[in-house]
């Protein structure tokens, strides 16, 4: 979702409603908990499930906690995720995921203990693309920084690409700086970012 100072949504894009209900019965059959978000709301089935309070401060909303994400829910789902402290549960959940649902979404984990499924044109190479137009700048003058697989798709948009010290293999053969315990991201901005814009 792209959205303005206010919120208001400016693009959004939603799972289609078949993919939707698929995946908030996949997710739980593998034994992970799963939270729908919409444009406007957060749904989880339960209030004292793992990640809630963390995913409460990351996001500054309250969930809503709902009896089944049947319906109206599902078919207005912008992103889902799998949830699990069984971090082999998870990716073992992101590879089926990916196989079943195929090109009608896109499965990745966000970290070692979310998995996302969206829409597969809600990618961060999409947000890439759609930042260089709506600001009017090149992609080629846009820097990506990134640490997991998911980031891979805004390093292939982008002219700057900054892959983070604890990323995996396939992330670092983008670029590397330090890892985030050693403030790996303010080092790549110092570095690189603002190197070029006082240059």
């Amino acid at each position: 979702m792209f959205v303005n100072p206010d919120l208001s949504v400016i693009e959004s894009h939603t799972l289609d409603a078949a993919t939707a209900k698929q995946t908030v019965k996949l997710i739980p059959d593998q034994g992970l908990d799963a939270w729908v978000y919409t444009e406007d709301e957060w749904l989880i089935r339960y209030r004292d499930a793992p990640y809630v309070p963390r995913e409460t401060n990351t996001v500054k909303i309250d969930a809503k906690v709902v009896a089944s994400f049947t319906g109206p829910y599902s078919a207005h789902a912008v992103k889902i995720t799998g949830i699990s402290s069984n971090l082999d549960l998870v990716a073992a959940c992101e590879k089926l995921a990916q196989s079943s649902l195929g090109d009608k979404a896109s499965a990745a984990r966000t970290q070692p203990y979310y998995l996302d499924v969206t829409s597969p044109k809600a990618t961060k190479g999409t947000v890439v693309a759609t930042l260089s137009t709506l600001l009017n700048i090149p992609p080629a003058q846009i820097a990506t920084l990134g640490d997991m697989p998911k980031d891979v798709s805004m390093f292939c948009k982008s002219g700057f690409t900054i892959a983070m010290g604890n990323a995996s293999d396939e992330v670092k053969a983008h670029a590397v700086t330090d890892s985030n315990e050693n403030e790996g991201f303010a080092k790549a901005v110092r570095k690189f970012v603002l190197r070029q814009v006082n240059a």
